[in-house]
């Protein structure tokens, strides 16, 4: 077999810009709404009480991929990071591995990028400042995206003040308290979602919330009553419905399909975003094999162009 070339976290970063990785995300949701590019569900792995491991399949595009990543929610008390795996990229037309990606790397930039992306096509018009909460590594890309779109300034919000403060420095933001951050326009929340950070109270006509943290069920950063107040899209239901933001409601029989919108539809202009200036809309993200697809396909692009430099392994 050829050598295959293998992609750090640092190479991946350094070959994808935050812009870059608006536009590419975007473009995947429309593909995937399309029916151009196809994604199977996604397979947890338990393996409790300390973790999951997530197989996510993906082609379009002449690429296949196969993320398997892990969520760990308490290895940063073992000094490892809660996200770890690695991306396999093939072709779709001969099968051969073409590459292989840190796959925590693609998890931020698409992850930070989706939330961008809603923000475009969902906040209301005027809409500038972000609340930042959370500002872990996920947290961080999702600021630096939303940055990238042109919204802020923002307030950042986290328990460990060193985090949201070390963010808000490199942004140009500032560090604030909870009920800072979510008077801002858009609220971004990346949190391990034990225990919603988001209450009915906190929301005002016209917010646009990004809820990223929520990736299975029985997580939520967002009150039921909060939601309640909220028009509702997400990036894919099934996968949204089963173990997103909304998998609570919907367990609970207070959110159905009809009640939300797939992000893709929107951006097809097959459905409508927001209707007016004071309604509140909510994006639930729970993370799409097709954005994985998007990411890897611009690190390879960056590389065949020289632009990016891989180490490589014969297996």
């Amino acid at each position: 077999m050829p050598e295959v070339p293998v992609f750090n976290a640092d190479t991946v970063l350094g070959a994808v810009s935050p812009a870059d990785a608006i536009e590419r995300t975007r473009a995947a949701f429309e593909h995937h709404a399309t029916g151009a590019w196809a994604m199977p569900p996604k397979v947890y792995v338990d393996a409790p009480p300390a973790g999951d491991f997530r197989a996510m399949p993906a082609r379009g595009d002449g690429l296949a991929t196969l993320k398997w990543v892990t969520s760990f929610p308490r290895n940063p008390e073992r000094g490892l990071p809660v996200v770890a795996g690695a991306l396999l990229v093939s072709s779709s037309e001969t099968g051969e591995l073409l590459a292989i990606l840190d796959c925590a790397s693609v998890t931020s930039l698409r992850t930070g990028a989706a939330a961008a992306v809603s923000a475009q096509a969902l906040a209301a018009e005027g809409a500038s400042t972000v609340g930042a909460i959370g500002c872990g590594v996920n947290g961080a890309w999702a600021a630096r995206c939303l940055a990238a779109a042109g919204y802020g300034p923002g307030v950042c919000f986290d328990p460990r003040a060193e985090a949201a403060q070390a963010l808000a420095g490199e942004l140009g933001w500032r560090a604030g308290s909870h009920d800072e951050a979510v008077s801002q326009d858009v609220l971004v929340t990346v949190t391990p979602a034990n225990r919603p950070v988001i209450a009915a109270g906190d929301l005002r006509p016209g917010h646009h919330v990004a809820a990223l943290g929520a990736d299975v069920h029985g997580k939520g950063e967002v009150e039921l009553d909060a939601l309640a107040r909220c028009r509702l899209f997400c990036d894919e239901w099934e996968q949204a419905s089963a173990g997103g933001e909304l998998s609570g409601a919907v367990s609970a029989g207070r959110v159905e399909r009809e009640d939300v919108t797939e992000l893709g539809d929107v951006l097809l202009g097959r459905a409508t975003g927001r209707h007016d200036a004071g309604e509140i809309t909510l994006f639930d993200s729970t993370g799409l094999a097709i954005q994985d697809l998007a990411i890897a396909a611009a690190v390879l692009d960056a590389w065949r162009a020289g632009k990016a430099e891989a180490s490589t392994v014969g297996l």
